[in-house]
């Protein structure tokens, strides 16, 4: 197939030209567009060279499947002409259509059903993604009533510019000078920051409020609550995620753990006993989503389940999933 890729150039576009080559997509012609500063470089990939084109409409509109790794308004700007009939599948990264009701928002484990016979396709929000791995199966068979969750966010969540500021800032504050911020509200090295896109009126963070909104959709949910806490920590790559559940039939930890290990994507990782529980350190670079310190909760009883949750937010939250709904509609 003739793939596209948009933002090839990024942390995002790089990680789904090494997941389409890991996972032995039928690619046959790969083309990354990019701004006209980056047009004509050639940069190596795991396909071998290639040569960055300009971004154009019709150049895209001739791929088979175009992969956005952009920002949301230039997908809004550009997604719908490049998708537009006679043109390209786009699957887009950002978002700009995640809460279009006509444009579907896909998980392909969860909801893969959404994305047969579309043209335009919303990838969901890292944090969204990595919690649904676990969340919806549990919702599938206990009925989840409720949810509150607490995020602990890479500095890769900001792309290569948030790993970079997190590396510069450890430096600088090892050798005792002062910390510099840039990408962040404040310097990340050695600190943490419950602050992550923009405060809306309700006090949540559009990142929080991301969460609620792309569950709702995801799940076909929209009776369930769920109230988020967004942080960023000073990890490089992998979100981790704490979540507490109110569910409508009783669940207990067995009963939790074995529908998790049977869920494509999920790898339970839970024996305290030997010190082994889901870490930004054993997810990083994993296709699979960590579940673990699955556990009843104190709060809500034989109703309730406490769990940890950590992936990849660079492949599952973005990139992995991308290809892997591509890889429903071929």
């Amino acid at each position: 197939m003739r793939i596209g890729i948009v933002g090839a150039t990024g942390a995002v576009g790089q990680e789904t030209i090494q997941v389409l080559k890991d996972r032995r997509f039928p690619v046959t012609e790969l083309h990354l567009f990019a701004s006209e500063r980056s047009a004509g470089k050639t940069t190596e990939t795991a396909f071998g060279p290639v040569t960055i084109e300009a971004f154009s409409v019709e150049a895209t509109r001739a791929m088979d499947i175009v992969f956005l790794a952009v920002s949301g308004d230039f997908a809004k700007e550009f997604a719908p002409a490049i998708s537009s009939a006679g043109g390209a599948i786009v699957i887009d990264n950002s978002s700009a259509f995640r809460y279009d009701d006509a444009v579907p928002l896909v998980v392909p484990e969860i909801n893969g059903r959404r994305a047969l016979g579309q043209t335009l396709i919303a990838n969901p929000n890292c944090t969204t993604a990595i919690l649904l791995m676990a969340l919806a199966p549990l919702h599938a068979e206990f009925g989840v009533k409720r949810a509150i969750v607490s995020t602990y966010q890479a500095a890769s969540g900001a792309g290569a510019e948030g790993m970079t500021e997190l590396a510069e800032g450890a430096r600088e504050f090892l050798a005792g000078q002062p910390v510099t911020a840039s990408k962040f509200a404040h310097p990340l090295a050695f600190n943490l920051i419950p602050h992550i896109d923009s405060f809306q009126d309700n006090g949540y963070t559009r990142e929080e409020m991301k969460v609620l909104w792309e569950t709702r959709k995801i799940m076909e949910a929209p009776e369930v609550l769920l109230s988020c806490t967004a942080v960023r920590v000073p990890t490089m790559r992998a979100h981790a995620e704490a979540v507490t559940i109110e569910t409508l039939r009783p669940i207990t930890p067995a009963a939790a753990r074995a529908v998790l290990a049977k869920t494509p994507g999920v790898q339970v990782t839970d024996d305290p006993a030997a010190k082994l529980y889901p870490m930004p350190l054993t997810a990083s670079t994993k296709y699979d989503v960590e579940v673990g310190r699955i556990r009843e909760s104190l709060v809500f009883g034989d109703t309730g389940l406490d769990f940890f949750v950590c992936g990849d937010q660079l492949l599952k939250g973005a990139a992995l999933n991308t290809v892997q709904i591509a890889e429903i509609l071929i």
